[in-house]
């Protein structure tokens, strides 16, 4: 198998359409979000505004994160458990506990 520039690992499959689609969605809604927070710094207003829209960002993006990961198990690690091989098993199990490491700090 060729591995894929943007993944250590390669791909095993593409992610769902409805899924890429909501995700994209919700990114568009993010980046207006995070235009409006270089209004509200351009602006001065008040700090605990700011805060609370950084908060609001944050937390939107951890819900596309959600999604992917969702998506992931839900396609990607159920394909290598339905091929039987166990070498791929193992691969997509320590990308999750790789991924799941970094999304802990």
């Amino acid at each position: 198998m060729t591995l894929a520039i943007y993944t250590p690992h390669g791909y095993m499959a593409s992610m769902q359409d409805d899924t890429r689609n909501a995700c994209l969605k919700r990114l568009s809604r993010i980046e207006g979000q995070v235009r409006g927070l270089s209004r509200m710094l351009e602006d001065n207003r008040y700090c605990i505004d700011i805060v609370t829209q950084v908060a609001a960002v944050r937390a939107a993006l951890k819900k596309v994160e959600e999604e992917v990961l969702r998506d992931h198990v839900a396609h990607c690690v159920e394909h290598a458990i339905r091929s039987g091989d166990a070498d791929q098993q193992r691969q997509k199990v320590s990308e999750l506990i790789e991924v799941l490491g970094k999304l802990k700090g």
